[in-house]
Formats: structure tokens, sequence, C-alpha cells
């Protein structure tokens, strides 16, 4: 930890990486809801891969569901809690509060958008390496 890092950790302000951290938080929710539609929507669907698909979907889930829940153990481990306020312009506000200091996170739905797409074409990525196997 550099002295910025150590500073910033000792004043309650969260690190880079803490910050990510809550971005990703925020991020999760909204896959992990993305994966749910597209099961209900797989379910009337008449396609020939349906079941493909919905393994697929399901392993999806499964990653996405874990990694928000050890991304959840580790903000509570650093004592940093994240609460939606509100929405305004396009832009999702949160408060976070970390080590007694408490601040407001926002993020642009587009940024939002990106993080997602992101996320899911390293899930996707996953899924390829174990079907190269």
């Amino acid at each position: 930890m550099n002295k910025l890092e150590n500073h910033l950790n000792l004043s309650g302000r969260p690190t880079p990486d803490e910050l990510v951290m809550i971005r990703d938080f925020i991020t999760y929710p909204h896959i992990i809801n993305m994966i749910q539609k597209s099961q209900e929507d797989m379910g009337f669907a008449h396609i020939a891969l349906k079941g493909v698909i919905i393994r697929c979907l399901e392993f999806l889930l499964f990653k996405a569901t874990n990694d928000f829940y050890v991304l959840k153990r580790e903000l509570k481990s650093r004592n940093i809690k994240v609460v939606e306020e509100d929405t305004n312009d396009g832009i999702l506000y949160f408060r976070y509060f970390c080590r007694g200091y408490d601040d407001k996170f926002g993020i642009v739905r587009e940024t939002l958008r990106t993080e997602i797409v992101l996320r899911m074409t390293k899930y996707t990525n996953e899924i390829a390496k174990q079907l190269k196997m």
C-alpha cells in the first residue's frame, strides 16, 4: 500500500480499488436481472438450440451471483455499505458509507451498460474456454 492509499484508508475514504468495488456492487444486480429476464424469455422461445442456450444462461447466472456474493462479503469486511438513492437525468445515484466516511456515487446509464457488456463478455469468454476443452 503506498502513502496515498494508506492516508485514504486512515481517513475512511475509499481507495481507488474500493471505488471499483462499489461500482461493481451497483452493476451486479443489473447483470443478474438481465440474465434472469433472458431465462424467462427463453422459456417461451421455440428454437432448436434452446437447451444449450438455457444451460449457458444458467452458467452466466451462477458466475454473476457467485461473484456478487463474494463482492458483498468483501465490502462488508472493509466496512463499506452502499444504498440506492435516486435516478436523475439518466444518472443512478447511490450513497456509500466507508469506515465512517459517506459520499455519493453516480453512474451514467450508458456507463452502466458498458460495464454490463464488459462483464458479460468476460463470462461468455469463460464459457468459450470450457467448450474448447
